[in-house]
């Protein structure tokens, strides 16, 4: 069925593409997020077990959202590993840093994922694509928040 949603097909193409970005880098952040959850010792261990146990769990929604926007364009979500590493500006950690590590490169990965969103937010502005603007808007929020909670750890 053609879809008729007030949105041109090349501009749902350019939100869907920047929009596909933005899910890459949010599934890479939860990854590495959850991976520091799992293996995070020290005497921060308990208050940041529990801060990114927060974190990855406020993204496995958000990815789920972000991919669902990208459906209701009429495209295909990018679903696989090989996909979000295609797409992703996040690489995977292959060492496992120490507490303090883990908070800097969390920080730098929700600015990351800000400067991602941003970009998204051009064809959607473009297009005046309210429900992307609405949920990157939303995104820019958590991410802005996220990324000054772990830079406080490291003052």
């Amino acid at each position: 069925m053609k879809i008729n949603i007030g949105i041109n097909e090349e501009s749902r193409k350019a939100i869907a593409d920047e929009l596909s970005k933005v899910l890459a880098d949010s599934y890479m952040l939860y990854l590495k997020t959850h991976n520091y959850h799992w293996n995070v010792t020290g005497e921060l261990f308990h208050s940041l077990h529990e801060q990114f146990e927060e974190q990855y769990t406020e993204l496995a929604e958000a990815i789920d959202e972000i991919a669902e926007r990208i459906r209701s364009l009429g495209y295909r979500a990018p679903g696989t590993f090989e996909e979000f590493n295609e797409l992703t500006s996040i690489k995977e950690d292959t060492e496992e840093p120490e507490a303090l590590e883990m908070v800097r490169r969390l920080a730098l990965g929700n600015e990351q994922v800000l400067r991602t969103a941003r970009q998204a937010l051009k064809p959607a502005n473009e297009a005046e694509d309210e429900a992307t603007i609405d949920l990157l808007t939303r995104r820019l929020d958590v991410h802005s928040k996220t990324a000054w909670m772990l830079r406080s750890h490291l003052e």
